[in-house]
């Protein structure tokens, strides 16, 4: 009696190398997700630093001040050099800026300084006027998804976070997280 030879692989192999695959993916997603959403926080960490930054430095070189919206944080002084903040951080007044799952929203806080010169990113100091202090908040895109954790700073530069899904935008009133927030250590 001749056997054929078989080449190839039966259909019950192939059912089993596909449900292998599938319980390998089942417990690496989570995971990666997992991972997504820790970069998009850290992301979100980043630009709230490097906002406080910019600020810092906008106040003691350019203004006596802080700057009314991310737009003039994104202008270099006029006599030369480097912008304030990244171009990808750049809002205009009342905007906000969506970076890696998060939205920061800047707001100037108080009324403009009369009696300070204007800004140095216009020529002759002839920008807007500084504020007095300023707010940043980081809210997710999507809860558990793009991040989990809202975060908040202002002049004082310490960094508050609430991890709770927040409807509206979570309020960190001068530098004081509103409970149950916390500072990042």
């Amino acid at each position: 009696m001749k056997m054929r030879e078989t080449k190839g692989f039966t259909l019950i192999e192939l059912l089993i190398v596909v449900a292998i695959i599938g319980i390998i993916a089942a417990i690496a997603v989570p995971g990666l997700l997992r991972a997504r959403m820790s970069g998009n926080e850290a992301s979100a960490i980043g630009s709230l630093r490097a906002v406080n930054s910019a600020q810092l430095s906008y106040s003691t070189n350019c203004a006596q001040g802080y700057a009314a919206d991310l737009q003039e944080l994104a202008k270099p002084p006029a006599s030369g050099g480097q912008a304030f903040i990244s171009p990808d951080l750049s809002a205009a007044a009342g905007a906000s800026v969506t970076k890696s799952g998060y939205t920061i929203t800047y707001t100037a806080k108080g009324a403009a300084i009369g009696t300070a010169p204007g800004s140095c990113t216009a020529a002759n100091n002839t920008g807007p006027k500084p504020w007095p202090s300023y707010e940043i908040i980081a809210d997710p895109v999507s809860f558990n998804s793009s991040g989990a954790r809202n975060f908040g700073t202002s002049e004082q530069q310490t960094i508050y976070y609430v991890q709770a899904a927040a409807s509206t935008t979570v309020t960190f009133a001068g530098g004081i997280g509103v409970a149950p927030a916390a500072p990042l250590k």
